[in-house]
């Protein structure tokens, strides 16, 4: 009966060398989309690794933590240094490193939507003062023109 119950849900030895062997090609060859997010990658990553955790595989977390490094497009080269010459990559969880790509991540999405905000023109005005008498018809005039 347990027998009949594994192999229903887990499938025969083969089956489970197969899903093993799909789950290790998405892992080396896993990186990070152009226009995704680092949670969206990072859900992606942890389907992968859930998977081949279930399977009875399992990556020690300092080799996930650089695989998730390497996996960062060229824009996040400066962070990537940052983190590798500030933190002990043998002892950084997954979960730290990205939460501190986010963070970053929330920065430059700050700082990008800064720079495409279109810029208030600031307008300054000179006044000259006249001290010739003006008769009042030309005070008039030139108060119409103000408003």
């Amino acid at each position: 009966m347990w027998k009949l119950l594994e192999v229903t849900h887990e499938g025969t030895n083969q089956v489970k060398e197969t899903k093993i062997n799909m789950l290790v090609q998405q892992y080396e060859a896993f990186k990070m989309k152009e226009n995704e997010s680092i949670n969206e990658m990072y859900s992606r990553f942890t389907l992968i690794t859930s998977g081949l955790r279930l399977l009875g595989k399992v990556y020690p977390l300092k080799e996930m933590v650089k695989k998730v490094l390497r996996s960062l497009p060229k824009r996040w080269e400066a962070k990537l240094t940052a983190i590798q010459e500030a933190k002990d990559l043998n002892v950084l969880k997954v979960e730290e490193l990205v939460g501190s790509l986010m963070t970053h991540e929330i920065t430059m999405k700050i700082h990008d939507e800064e720079e495409t905000t279109p810029k208030k023109k600031i307008l300054a005005l000179k006044a000259e003062v006249s001290h010739e008498p003006e008769s009042i018809d030309d005070s008039d005039q030139d108060m119409a023109f103000i408003t």
